[in-house]
């Protein structure tokens, strides 16, 4: 054994730590290992020597007897074409840039074709240096990486994911239809050449199992010939298991398709042997055959159920169209042009035709039209839109040209950002996912030590060729694939069944948390009621002047999304008062305080909760009619004492009442937190027959009510809309924000609500406990399953295609029943 070379001065060369190998110079790509740096000379060797260390493997360089090879890089072009990816225009179309250095991006895989793969993978991503986070959508085969940009390259990412034996690439719609296509057509194939071999191979082998006067030389004959038949299987067909176990075996792991590979190896080599010795019993091609045919069959059946279950996000991708009619001369000249949607840029005017798709976020300049946004909202009905309006990428004019002047392309727009949540979703794995994972990984490694100790149990009891036949029919029947899609096949059904009712899922443990709620926490304006509030009256003090109290209230609640904000800037602007504001003071939750000059006159003006003014205005004047109104009341006062009273009446949702009378047959408690005033709260809250409520709520104390729930045991899930609301979100066991809401809201809850339809919440909650109970049934079966064929294959009761057969069934089953979630069910919340 040559001895190790470790880091010495005293040497001329430097030898790679990992295969021996002189370290190029100005190569610096250290490995630490028992408290000291080693070298290595190239980024393989460091990755496969840091794998073998992080896994406690590192005792192999005290023992190795030969150093092992140099660990193969990629050719010097593809090596080339990879460092593209790190330039800054070439990740502009896909990476998101967020800041202190980190980058996110969507990549699309190939080579995927278990469960165990996506461990793989994201084990591997997660060890470089620099990577934040790796989520990996098993239905869709997408990854969703994060990385620190300063520590670490794209294309570094896209090296590692190639060594461990898969492919990445850029998310492109296209790309991934074609790949989807060309891996169905390839998967056809193979499943074709294993169904014809099957067929034949039984004909030649069926005279052999009930004729037993067959002469000697047919008999052989027949032999052999099935023998040519199964070789294509063997070389075609059941490809993918090797290619999956060879890629477990090189990163030192043990996957699904492990034991498959070996049953298949092992069987053909036994038969092999058995034909060359001429002993009949022990010839089983037949079996080969049949259990790769069941065994592609079945894969090929969970491949379409992927897809049919993460379809929601595919047809969200595919919504927005790939060219589009500029207008590049508009006003001047309304003559369009053919253009690409990937090149447009904010400000580009378009013409959007009647029945065509709307490729950007943007604003109507003219026309008047009706959009569907049902794919987005759900909404089946079409909006009016006109000169002024937004629209939004991925929805569909109906009705007349628009023109539309662009203002959010690619993936700055409201669909991109959708999808983005429905792929974090996707990708993020829930606590009972994470221990199906763990488990089937630790089963298949007890599955081979149980294999090889049935091997010599009955070699000792039969002989080793009915013990290699027992073993093979033991490794096919307790592959652990249904245990490994219990859960992700549910979770990816459930999430389209919601976003096709324009819910998004945007956190992978929301459905789980959903399905335990005994609390909803509910905000008022904007969520129960319409959001939309008018201004009834205008109360004023004897000094008090109506228009000046208008104009100051609009030039304060100006920059404000608040529903009161923009009840008070729909008043009519009063004609003839200068306003100006500086040094704004926004108290959310309270109100604005700003330094307001009217007319070359200065004071300090507040308005917002009759406390918050009093700080600025002194006492509240006697006002009956503002504290006996039941809708909302804003005050606005300044230096000289209070001005005017603003009284605002708001409108219950349509169907919120029929969703608190379902939730009411449900252990489900229902709290009212607002920050508007007393009367108009408890209105509410009576008319809808709210277990508690709390009225001039700030955001703290609505944080404080959610935790005192919590404290109690509850878990409550928060819905709300506004930029007060995020801390409670945030607080809340699962949160759900209304689309329309504030963009912080939105971004921090764990559902959104694209609609305006609160009727969907019970729709959610009801798709929760259903999942619930879907993954539980799912998880039961595969345990069963398994604690049934471990030991009746190990006792010698199953042959080999019975076992390719159990276990194609029992996938096919889990699948079967998770895509029951993409129906409606027809019982009550």
């Amino acid at each position: 054994m040559r001895p190790l070379a470790y880091n010495s001065p005293l040497m001329e060369k430097e030898h790679c730590f990992h295969c021996g190998l002189d370290v190029p110079a100005e190569t610096d790509l250290p490995v630490e290992f028992e408290g000291r740096a080693h070298p290595t000379c190239c980024h393989g060797c460091q990755a496969v020597a840091e794998s073998i260390i992080s896994a406690g493997l590192g005792h192999y360089y005290h023992q190795r007897t030969a150093e092992a090879q140099q660990a193969a890089l990629p050719p010097p072009e593809m090596l080339d074409r990879l460092k593209l990816y790190d330039l800054p225009q070439v990740q502009a179309g896909f990476v998101e840039v967020l800041p202190e250095n980190r980058r996110e991006a969507v990549l699309m895989l190939s080579g995927i074709t278990c469960a165990a793969c996506v461990w793989l993978i994201e084990q591997q991503l997660l060890r470089l240096p620099g990577v934040l986070s790796a989520d990996i959508n098993y239905s869709t085969e997408r990854v969703r990486v994060a990385w620190d940009n300063s520590r670490t390259a794209l294309s570094d990412i896209l090296l590692l994911i190639h060594r461990t034996g898969y492919s990445a690439a850029p998310y492109d719609a296209q790309k991934v239809e074609a790949a989807a296509q060309k891996q169905r057509k390839t998967a056809l194939v193979r499943l074709w050449v294993a169904g014809l071999s099957m067929m034949q191979v039984m004909m030649y082998v069926y005279p052999t199992y009930f004729y037993g006067d067959i002469e000697e030389p047919f008999l052989w004959l027949l032999h052999w010939a099935s023998m040519v038949l199964t070789v294509p299987v063997m070389l075609y067909s059941a490809v993918p298991f090797y290619q999956g176990a060879w890629r477990d075996w090189r990163n030192r792991r043990v996957g699904m398709d492990t034991p498959v590979a070996l049953a298949i190896v092992a069987a053909f080599a036994a038969s092999l042997y058995a034909l060359l010795r001429k002993q009949p019993e022990g010839v089983y091609f037949d079996s080969i055959s049949m259990f790769v045919f069941l065994l592609l069959g079945g894969r090929y059946l969970e491949q379409a159920a992927r897809r049919k279950a993460a379809g929601a996000t595919e047809k969200l991708v595919k919504l927005v169209p790939a060219f589009c009619h500029r207008l590049p001369e508009y006003p001047h000249n309304e003559k369009t042009e053919e253009g690409v949607v990937a090149q447009l840029q904010p400000g580009d005017v378009l013409l959007v035709k009647p029945g065509e798709v709307i490729p950007v976020d943007g604003t109507v300049l003219s026309g008047d039209s009706a959009v569907n946004e049902a794919m987005l909202t759900g909404e089946s009905l079409p909006l009016a839109k006109q000169a002024g309006d937004t629209v939004v990428a991925g929805t569909l004019n109906t009705a007349s040209p628009l023109i539309v002047r662009t203002q959010q392309v690619g993936s700055d727009t409201r669909l991109s950002h959708i999808v983005r949540l429905l792929d974090r979703a996707l990708a993020q794995k829930p606590r009972v996912a994470e221990l199906a994972d763990r488990y089937a990984s630790w089963f298949v490694a007890g599955l081979l030590v149980l294999a090889a100790a049935v091997f010599a149990a009955w070699t000792w009891a039969a002989g080793s060729e009915r013990a290699l036949w027992v073993t093979v029919s033991l490794l096919v029947a307790t592959c652990p694939c249904a245990l490994s899609l219990a859960t992700p096949a549910a979770l990816a059904a459930s999430t389209g069944r919601l976003a096709g009712e324009g819910v998004l899922i945007a956190r992978g443990h929301a459905l789980e948390t959903l399905a335990q709620v005994s609390d909803v926490v509910w905000d008022k304006t904007g969520t129960l009621t319409e959001g939309r509030l008018s201004v009834i009256d205008i109360l004023t003090t004897e000094s008090g002047n109506t228009d000046l109290a208008v104009a100051v209230a609009q030039a304060l609640e100006a920059q404000s999304e608040h529903p009161l904000a923009q009840a008070l800037c729909r008043l009519p602007v009063p004609q003839g008062i200068s306003v100006d504001t500086r040094e704004h003071h926004n108290r959310p939750g309270y109100g604005i305080r700003a330094q307001v000059n009217v007319d070359g006159h200065t004071q300090n003006w507040a308005i917002g909760r009759a406390g918050f003014v009093a700080e600025t205005a002194g006492v509240l004047p006697e006002l009956p009619q503002a504290q006996q109104h039941r809708g909302s009341v804003v005050y606005l006062g300044n230096e000289a004492g209070f001005q005017a009273a603003f009284l605002l009446q708001d409108d219950i949702k349509a169907g919120v009442p029929q969703l608190m009378a379902d939730l009411r047959q449900h252990p489900i408690r229902c709290h009212l937190l607002s920050g508007d005033g007393r009367n108009a709260v408890a209105h509410v809250a009576e008319t809808l027959h709210m277990d508690a409520f709390a009225a001039e709520a700030a955001p703290e104390d609505k944080l404080a009510y959610v935790q005192a729930l919590q404290q109690q045991g509850r878990r409550v899930l928060m819905v709300g809309d506004g930029i007060n609301d995020a801390p409670v979100l945030a607080q809340a066991d699962v949160s759900a924000a209304v689309g329309s809401g504030a963009d912080v809201a939105r971004d921090g809850a764990d559902v959104v609500l694209l609609n305006e339809d609160m009727a969907v919440t019970g729709l959610l909650l009801q798709q929760a406990r259903r999942t619930r109970r879907i993954i539980r049934q799912n998880l039961l079966w595969a345990m069963a399953y398994n604690a049934v064929a471990v030991p009746l294959a190990a006792a010698g009761m199953v042959t080999p295609w019975v076992a390719a057969l159990g276990m194609s069934l029992s996938s096919l089953l889990v699948l079967s029943n998770a895509l029951r979630l993409l129906g409606k069910d027809k019982r009550a919340v």
